[in-house]
């Protein structure tokens, strides 16, 4: 052993006299322009007298340990003022967190130095003493590490260059030390012959880091990536628990009989039950991730991954993926990790109409979801709506009373953000609260209203992809008219034809009996062709005319009851005007949806009552049902039949033919529940009155 210990000795020497040379030619060769130049100074003289005192005595001596724990302090206090080489204080604050973090563990093994020097009466307890100052050792290494990391791939490229000595030595200083540390706690004693070149190794780190000071570091900048810094923080709360939960155990050790089986088993139980409850927790995720970002970053958000995340998003395609306005949703809430959301779109009113769910469960959302007023103060003012600042009773334009009730109980909604493209409020986006608990602020709302905008373009440009579609389909059946048109002349013809022979063969009774047989399939057929197209011109408002909403409910359902049960559920007297036919064939293609969408043995329900203003007729079915997509999207939008040669207008004919008489259809349903249309007509009395009033406008609002 005699030639260890020359080893030992010769090896903290030569690390001792390249450490205090080190330390002078930094002082007077050194760019004096460095802030971290003093510093820098100071851990290469404390590194020397480490060694100098590890050559002295044994290396478990409490001068050797003292001198230990004041020179990595003086290294930790070196990479925190390389940070700072920018000249701004805002990198010292990055990165100060963590720096207290780790200079408070190494502190804590003076407290582990004077434990084992008063307190060491049994080996368990030196071995647990022991095994903890590993740890704390360990920890420091990895932590130091990790920043060493970040400053370097931080730093601008311009930097890296200066830098490259300075990050090289710290990281073999700190690497050299987890490599030790770890095989102490393995082998749970000091490893000799690692130990005994220790003091080598550190001279050999000194070398190339007081090269790194013959150059300037002007102009370094520190910009910490966030998934390293999250994945760090998310390591290093594992790692303090892990560490906890050992010390925890060894400490147990002390205990002896039933007792200390009672409390490992104990501990066990407690710390398996938090892991499971704690770790996978996404409040205690948002949370860490909501305190890093304020703590550690200048900015809230990284824009760049933000906006990689939003195109990724929103381009998705594919016949397994959503829909846009789906996708807008999940696009915004992605930004400020809200877990569901809502779309809601303006109708022809201004209203509000929900369009789109993203993860949303619950209460059912009101038709219409919100008023027109709050429509054109979101337009108008381009305001994102802080919901819990709403329920505080703050109004910034008037927002306060227009804002819904539902919106205000609903204490899962927490913005609101209005999709605006070319000042046209084209939707509202409504997002639920994050998981952790933040206010909104000035980042917030600046990155939502760009996003915002950019969403509106999307959807506007869907929309306007849409209205082009619709155009084609009106081609087409423009298309299919020439077919029909083209029949029409060949009857012509034919009759012209028939009128010509007649003129020559008219005394014949056979020619005479095949004319009253051509002339009776002729008429037959331009008559029931004509009813077929007078369906789709403008309307006769000249034979509006009084009727009972009753009577034609009562004559539809003898129409259909050899075809399937339509049960009068409530019939009362509804007198209005407009034309009853009209009316009965507009509630024929309802009908006859609601059958094609029930079963065999469910009745379809007819309503017929009033409410003082309008006479309504409800046809009520217990069918499949309608996403709201889908009633958006697909249900009022002519030429699109799921039967084939079918022109796909049932439902979009009956609406024009209602609205040709004043009135209004709207619709409710419910996936796996069943569907509500009800047709509202003004009361013949209100539309009396309506008419002598003189602001036209009245008769548009009923």
């Amino acid at each position: 052993m005699i030639w260890a210990g020359t080893l030992s000795y010769a090896a903290y020497s030569i690390g001792a006299i390249i450490c205090a040379i080190a330390a002078v030619w930094v002082g007077s060769r050194g760019d004096p322009n460095r802030s971290d130049r003093a510093p820098a100074i100071a851990a290469l003289a404390l590194t020397a007298n480490w060694c100098f005192a590890a050559a002295s005595f044994e290396p478990s001596n409490f001068m050797v340990e003292l001198t230990e724990i004041a020179r990595n302090l003086g290294w930790l206090f070196v990479l925190f003022r390389h940070f700072a080489n920018d000249g701004r204080d805002e990198s010292l604050r990055i990165v100060r967190p963590a720096m207290v973090a780790l200079g408070f563990v190494e502190i804590l093994h003076f407290a582990l130095l004077l434990l084992a020097k008063r307190y060491s009466f049994t080996p368990e307890i030196a071995s647990l003493v022991f095994e903890t100052a590993v740890l704390f050792r360990i920890m420091v290494a990895i932590g130091a590490l990790v920043l060493v990391h970040n400053l370097y791939i931080g730093a601008s490229v311009a930097s890296r260059s200066l830098l490259r000595w300075n990050a090289a030595a710290l990281a073999g200083l700190w690497a050299f030390d987890l490599n030790y540390y770890t095989v102490s706690y393995i082998i749970g004693a000091v490893p000799g012959q690692i130990a005994a070149v220790r003091g080598l190794a550190a001279g050999i780190v000194a070398v190339p880091f007081a090269f790194g000071f013959a150059r300037a570091a002007a102009g370094l900048e520190f910009r910490p990536s966030r998934a390293v810094t999250f994945r760090f923080l998310s390591l290093l709360v594992i790692g303090a628990y892990l560490v906890m939960m050992v010390a925890v155990a060894r400490w147990l050790d002390l205990l002896t009989g039933d007792l200390a089986r009672l409390a490992q088993v104990g501990l066990v139980i407690a710390a398996g039950a938090l892991a499971l409850i704690w770790l996978p927790s996404q409040r205690m995720r948002g949370w860490l991730r909501v305190t890093a970002i304020k703590h550690l970053f200048k900015h809230r958000y990284d824009y760049r991954a933000e906006w990689i995340r939003f195109t990724h998003t929103i381009g998705r395609t594919g016949f397994d993926e959503t829909s846009l306005q789906e996708r807008a949703v999940k696009a915004l809430a992605d930004i400020t990790d809200s877990p569901s959301g809502l779309l809601l779109v303006p109708d022809e009113t201004g209203a509000l109409q929900i369009a789109a769910k993203w993860r949303w469960h619950g209460d059912e959302i009101p038709a219409p979801a919100a008023p027109a007023a709050l429509s054109a103060i979101l337009e108008r003012e381009e305001l994102i709506l802080d919901l819990d600042e709403v329920r505080d009773g703050k109004d910034h334009y008037g927002e306060r009373d227009a804002v819904p009730q539902w919106l205000r109980d609903d204490r899962r909604v927490w913005a609101a953000v209005p999709l605006l493209h070319f000042d046209r409020l084209v939707g509202l986006a409504v997002l639920s609260r994050p998981p952790a608990m933040r206010k909104l602020d000035w980042e917030d709302f600046d990155l939502l209203t760009v996003v915002g905008r950019q969403l509106a373009s999307y959807l506007a440009e869907e929309s306007g992809q849409a209205a082009l579609l619709e155009a084609g389909r009106f081609d087409e059946f423009n298309r299919r008219m020439a077919f029909v048109m083209h029949d029409i002349k060949n009857l012509s013809s034919q009759m012209s034809l028939l009128l010509r022979n007649a003129e020559k063969h008219a005394d014949k009774p056979e020619f005479r009996k095949d004319m009253l047989v051509t002339l009776r399939n002729s008429a037959d057929k331009l008559n029931a062709l004509l009813a077929r197209l007078a369906r789709y011109g403008p309307k006769d408002t000249a034979k509006a005319e009084p009727f009972d909403m009753a009577v034609v409910a009562r004559t539809l359902q003898k129409r259909f009851a050899h075809l399937h049960t339509v049960s009068l559920l409530r019939v009362e007297s509804a007198l209005v005007t407009g034309d009853s036919e009209a009316l009965e064939q507009a509630l024929v293609h309802l009908v006859q949806n609601a059958i094609d969408a029930s079963d065999n043995d469910s009745a379809v329900a007819l309503e017929v009552y009033s409410d003082g203003v309008c006479g309504k007729i409800n046809v009520i079915d217990n069918g499949r049902g309608m996403s709201p997509q889908f009633l958006r999207n697909g249900l009022f939008k002519p030429f699109v039949s799921s039967k084939d040669g079918g022109f796909g207008i049932g439902a979009f004919e009956a609406r024009e033919m209602v609205r040709a008489m004043g009135g209004r259809l709207d619709v409710e349903s419910r996936e796996g529940i069943g569907s509500r249309f009800t047709v509202a007509l003004p009361l013949l009395a209100a539309d009396q009155l309506i008419r002598r009033s003189p602001d036209p406008a009245n008769y548009e609002t009923v």
